[in-house]
C-alpha cells in the first residue's frame, strides 16, 4: 500500500469500527439483565453478623436448652424442699357390753373422737433428714372406767438421722444436683458453639456473596474484551485484511463469555438465598425479595498469624474441649458417689417427743368404779404448756450399721466409674492433640493464601501484558486473533484466580479465628468453592 494512501485506510477502519460499534450497542449479548425488583439492604459484615445472632432459627434453639436446664437443676433441687403434710380424722365407735369390767352403763359403750395431725420432714443438703409432728385430739366415751370426757389430748414428736460414713460426703441428691448443674454448663457451651458457628457460616456467606458480585464485573469485563474484537473483527473482515472464516470464532468467544456472565449472575441469586436465610427474620413480610449488598468487596488486608498462641487459647477456651473437661469433672463426682457408696451404712439417730392431757376430769369416790363426785377443768392451752413445757418428755438414741458380706452392686458401680473416667481422661487428650492439628493446619492455611494472593496478583499484571502485546502486534499484523482470545481467556482467568485467593484468604482468616473457639467443619483445607464461571 502507497503511504499516500494509509491516512485513508486508517479513516476508513475508524469509521467502520464506529459503525460496528452503533449497531451492536442497541442489543449487546450477554449484559445484565435488570435487578429483580425488591428492596436493597446494605449490610456490612459486622450488621451480618449482628442481625444472625438476633434472628437465626438456630441460634433461637440453641438459647431455649440454658432454660430447660435450669428447669432441671431446679427439678434436682426439689429433693431438699421440705414436704409438710396434715391429716383431719374423726371417728365414732358403738362396742356391745360383753363383760362387766367393759364399763358400760347399758348394753353399748359409744366412743367418738376428733383427731389433726400436722407434720414437716425435710432432707438437707448434708444429707440428714428431720421430721416434726404435732397431733391433737378430743375424744369423748361414755365408759365407766374412764376419768378423761371429754378428753383432749396433744403431743410433738422431733426426729433427726444423719448418716456418718455412706451419703455423708455426697448422696443421690447432691450427685443429682452437681450433674444437673454440669448439664446446665453444657447447655451454654453449646449455645456458644452454635453462635460461632453461625457467625463463621455468615461471614462466610458474606465474603462468598461479595465474591460473587465482584466475579461477575470479571466475567463482564471479560465479555467487553470479546466484544470488541468480534467488532474489530468484522470491520477488518469488511475492508478485506482479515477472511471471513475468522469471525466464527470470534462469534464463539462473546458466545462463551455470555454463558460464563449468566452463571455468574445465577451464583449470586444462589448466594444471596444463603445470607438471607442466615440474617434475616423468616417471617419478615419482604424475605425472598429483599436484595443484601454487602458495603465491602474482598480485600486483602494481611494479619499476622501467632499458631502458638493460638493453639493456646484453643486449648483453653473452645467448646468441645470444654465439653470434655465438664464431662471429666461429671465422672469425677460420679467416682466420688459410688466410693462413697462402698462404705459402711452407719447413722445416729435421735428421737424426741412430749405430750400432754386435758379436758375435763372425773373426781371419784371410793369402789371400782367409784362414783363421781365432782369434776375438774384442763384446758386445751394447760395441755399445749404440758406439751412444750417438757412435762412429759421421751427421747430414743440410736447407732444404726448395715454392711453387705460380699461384692455388692456398689463395688461394680465403682470399678465402672474409674474406667469411665479413665476413658474420658484419655479421650481429653486425643482431643487436645486433634485441636491442635486443626489449629496449625488452619494458621497453615492462612499463609499459603496469603502467598496466593501474591502469586495470583503478579500472574494478573502479566496477563495484561501480555493481553496488551498481543493487541499491538495483531494491530501491526504480527499475530492472530486465536492469540488475542488465548490471551483474553488467560487474563479472565487470572483475574478470578486473583479474587479467589482474596477470598480464600479472607474466609481463611474467618476460619482461624473460628477454630479456636469451637469445632468446625473443613478445618485446615481451602474453603472457597470453585464455581462453574471460575474455570472459564
Amino acid at each position: 500500500m502507497h503511504a499516500r494512501h494509509a491516512p485513508v485506510v486508517h479513516l476508513v477502519v475508524l469509521v467502520l469500527v464506529l459503525l460496528s460499534t452503533a449497531v451492536h450497542a442497541g442489543a449487546q449479548p450477554g449484559q445484565a439483565p435488570p435487578a429483580p425488583p425488591g428492596p436493597v439492604r446494605q449490610l456490612t459484615m459486622d450488621e451480618a453478623v449482628a442481625l444472625a445472632l438476633e434472628n437465626n432459627l438456630g441460634v433461637r434453639v440453641a438459647r431455649i436448652e440454658p432454660l430447660v436446664q435450669d428447669l432441671g437443676i431446679l427439678q434436682a433441687r426439689t429433693a431438699w424442699a421440705p414436704n409438710i403434710s396434715t391429716t383431719v380424722e374423726g371417728t365414732g365407735t358403738d362396742s356391745p357390753n360383753v363383760s362387766v369390767l367393759s364399763g358400760a352403763e347399758g348394753t353399748t359403750i359409744t366412743d367418738n373422737r376428733l383427731a389433726t395431725t400436722v407434720g414437716l420432714q425435710q432432707a438437707l443438703p448434708w444429707g440428714a433428714r428431720y421430721s416434726v409432728g404435732w397431733d391433737s385430739s378430743r375424744a369423748t366415751t361414755t365408759n365407766l372406767f374412764s376419768n378423761f370426757s371429754p378428753q383432749v389430748r396433744s403431743s410433738v414428736t422431733f426426729s433427726y438421722r444423719q448418716p456418718l460414713l455412706r451419703d455423708r460426703a455426697i448422696d443421690t441428691a447432691r450427685w443429682q444436683v452437681t450433674t444437673a448443674t454440669r448439664d446446665r454448663s453444657l447447655a451454654d457451651l453449646d449455645l456458644r458453639q452454635t453462635v460461632v458457628s453461625t457467625a463463621r457460616s455468615v461471614r462466610s456467606a458474606y465474603w462468598n456473596l461479595a465474591y460473587a458480585i465482584a466475579l461477575l464485573d470479571v466475567q463482564r469485563q471479560s465479555l467487553e474484551l470479546a466484544q470488541e474484537s468480534l467488532r474489530n473483527t468484522r470491520a477488518r473482515i469488511e475492508i478485506g485484511t482479515q477472511p471471513p472464516i475468522d469471525v466464527v470464532e470470534a462469534e464463539a468467544e462473546v458466545a462463551q463469555r455470555e454463558e460464563a456472565v449468566i452463571l455468574a449472575e445465577a451464583q449470586i441469586e444462589q448466594e444471596q438465598d444463603t445470607l438471607r436465610t442466615l440474617v434475616f427474620d423468616p417471617s419478615m413480610p419482604d424475605f425472598w425479595t429483599v436484595r443484601i449488598e454487602p458495603a465491602a468487596l474482598p480485600a486483602f488486608e494481611p494479619a499476622p498469624v501467632d499458631v502458638d498462641g493460638a493453639v493456646r487459647r484453643a486449648i483453653a477456651e473452645r467448646t468441645d474441649v470444654r465439653r470434655s473437661q465438664r464431662a471429666i469433672e461429671t465422672d469425677e463426682v460420679g467416682l466420688r458417689f459410688f466410693r462413697n457408696q462402698t462404705l459402711p451404712d452407719v447413722s445416729a439417730g435421735v428421737d424426741f417427743g412430749g405430750t400432754g392431757l386435758g379436758g375435763t376430769q372425773f373426781v371419784r369416790g371410793p369402789g371400782l368404779p367409784g362414783p363421781i363426785i365432782g369434776q375438774t377443768q384442763r384446758s386445751f392451752g394447760s395441755v399445749l404448756g404440758d406439751v412444750f413445757g417438757n412435762a412429759y418428755p421421751t427421747w430414743t438414741a440410736s447407732l444404726s450399721v448395715n454392711y453387705p458380706l460380699g461384692t455388692s452392686q456398689q463395688e461394680a458401680s465403682l470399678a465402672r466409674a474409674r474406667l469411665q473416667l479413665t476413658r474420658t481422661r484419655t479421650e481429653l487428650q486425643r482431643l487436645e492433640l486433634q485441636v491442635t492439628a486443626q489449629v496449625r493446619a488452619a494458621g497453615r492455611q492462612v499463609t499459603t493464601n496469603q502467598r496466593r494472593v501474591d502469586t495470583t496478583r503478579v500472574a494478573r499484571e502479566l496477563a495484561e501484558r501480555r493481553l496488551d502485546a498481543e493487541q499491538r502486534k495483531l494491530a501491526a499484523g504480527t499475530s492472530t486473533s486465536f492469540l488475542v482470545f488465548q490471551a483474553q481467556r488467560d487474563l479472565a482467568v487470572a483475574r478470578n484466580n486473583e479474587l479467589r485467593a482474596v477470598l480464600d484468604y479472607n474466609q481463611s482468616v474467618v476460619d482461624f479465628e473460628a477454630v479456636q473457639q469451637a469445632p468446625i467443619a473443613g478445618t485446615g483445607t481451602g474453603t472457597g468453592t470453585q464455581t462453574a464461571t471460575g474455570a472459564q
